[in-house]
């Protein structure tokens, strides 16, 4: 990708940076006791452990026997990215702006790389199976209808035996002034189930899917995007009224993919799904606990021009590699609220 500085007129030593938020996901960050057991290892060895319940003490037999059932769960990393950057010598000093390189890496890191990681982070647990979840339509919801969907869900997390003191709700800045607003103009109303989180913290839409789709940076495409899916021939052998169904028409690689507003079970054959779509989400409550999330490699280096053989060249050079994922016995801790849209 060729780079564009501008050259020297009269510049001010004030960078025009694009407004971005560090990353807001980072309180979900692993504990150093995984980091540094995995130091060396490509895929980590997590250990899941049930055992016995109590049984009667007898007098005359003493202890019932119990048993310890131990396996482990394997976990891969599935996290692997980075890129490279380079400025000729010349250009950033005729740009009149002497640090204009070393400000690049700072807005690497806001602009796209704490974006990403908290895409990357929450579709992850948005998409994994077993957690609880559910479709919301909060377009035009009130206050009362979000206060009551989190009251179910901690209710519901509560039975479960599920830890309070380190519980999250992640939230979009929409949903939360919905709240803030119905707090303020209703003091005497009860909103306490908020109480019920260890921190509120609200998320940009823009990084808050239930899917996404990592670009590769062929094609000049890089960074994320919502999870575009792919349409595939439906297996259905029963009309499912929650679903949409499309017909295709056109000539491959120009189809065209059209919404069925009343599908017959006569025409299921033709019928097609869109699949591994992303969704928008309205919320995603998280107990800490159940998450594994941690950078097992971060490499992040500015080179000079007298480092680099062939080039006359500052270099930037990023990569993070590491892991997202949820623990088998602590999904009861998750739950995640899409958008109908």
């Amino acid at each position: 990708m060729p780079n564009s500085i501008a050259f020297a007129k009269a510049y001010i030593p004030i960078i025009d940076e694009v407004y971005q938020n560090a990353s807001v996901s980072r309180v979900l960050t692993s504990s150093g006791r995984i980091v540094r057991s995995t130091h060396n290892a490509r895929e980590i060895m997590i250990p899941k452990i049930s055992v016995s319940g109590l049984g009667d003490y007898t007098r005359d037999q003493g202890y019932k026997t119990g048993s310890i059932n131990l396996e482990y769960q394997t976990r891969q990393m599935n996290y692997d990215r980075g890129i490279k950057i380079t400025a000729d010598v010349m250009d950033v000093a005729e740009s009149g702006v002497e640090d204009c390189f070393f400000e690049a890496g700072a807005e690497l890191q806001r602009c796209h790389v704490a974006p990403e990681a908290d895409a990357f982070t929450f579709s992850q647990i948005a998409s994994h199976d077993g957690i609880g979840f559910s479709t919301d339509d909060f377009g035009s919801a009130t206050a009362t209808d979000v206060l009551a969907k989190l009251r179910d869900v901690t209710s519901t997390m509560d039975e479960h035996q599920v830890t309070e003191g380190t519980r999250y709700l992640f939230i979009t800045p929409t949903l939360k002034g919905v709240l803030d607003d119905y707090s303020y103009a209703n003091p005497t109303r009860s909103n306490r189930v908020l109480e019920r989180f260890n921190q509120i913290i609200e998320v940009p839409q823009s990084r808050f899917y239930t899917a996404i789709d990592l670009l590769s940076g062929d094609d000049e495409q890089f960074g994320y995007q919502k999870a575009a899916g792919d349409y595939e021939l439906t297996e259905d052998t029963e009309v499912d009224s929650s679903k949409t169904y499309y017909t295709r028409s056109g000539t491959d690689p120009n189809y065209t993919y059209t919404a069925v507003a009343s599908p017959t079970k006569s025409n299921l054959g033709t019928y097609y799904e869109l699949l591994g779509a992303g969704a928008c989400l309205n919320f995603i409550v998280v107990e800490k606990g159940a998450v594994i999330k941690f950078d097992r490699h971060i490499a992040s280096r500015i080179f000079s021009p007298d480092e680099l053989e062939s080039l006359d060249s500052y270099m930037l050079k990023y990569r993070k590699y590491g892991i997202v994922d949820l623990l088998d016995n602590k999904l009861a801790g998750v739950y995640a609220s899409a958008a109908t849209e």
